[in-house]
């Protein structure tokens, strides 16, 4: 119960931040799949940012997920059958292979940049600019610096 009167219950901030998040990336795959990319998933726009541009190996994408290397390995495999990602020989070890994003891959991640800034600027539009900015910088103040992996320890898999 809150302390003062008018304050809303604790459970609701997690609630809350939980719903605009879910709201964004909903709004973000509903336009990638106007714009071409109709089978991105949110776990596939993780994968790919694990990935990145310059390729990892699936030891690499699922330590920056959190999750183990046969976890990471499947999630490369659905992104190959979509046409996301490809194994390719690693150049400085020969033994290894290397995840290459794709151009259909390096699209869905420059549509989904584009698109987060339309929808940050609608956010701007609604609530104000300056609103926005201080709420970005509020939660920038209580989140821990690391805050932008892409894994919270365990929430895509793991233990």
């Amino acid at each position: 119960m809150s302390e003062r009167a008018g304050d809303t219950p604790g459970y609701e901030l997690p609630l809350l931040l939980f719903a605009g998040f879910r709201s964004l990336i909903d709004q973000l795959h509903a336009e990638l799949a106007r714009q071409g990319h109709p089978d991105a998933r949110p776990a596939h726009g993780f994968a790919m940012q694990a990935i990145g541009i310059d390729g990892a190996t699936a030891a690499t994408v699922g330590r920056r997920l959190g999750v183990s290397k046969q976890a990471a390995g499947k999630t490369v495999d659905r992104l190959e059958a979509l046409g996301y990602a490809e194994r390719t020989a690693d150049p400085t070890d020969a033994r290894r292979k290397l995840i290459r994003l794709t151009p259909h891959g390096l699209d869905a991640l420059a549509r989904s940049a584009r698109i987060f800034d339309d929808l940050r600027a609608r956010w701007a539009a609604a609530l104000g600019g300056d609103r926005l900015r201080a709420l970005e910088s509020d939660l920038r103040a209580v989140t821990p610096p690391d805050a932008f992996g892409l894994d919270a320890e365990g929430w895509l898999g793991g233990p």
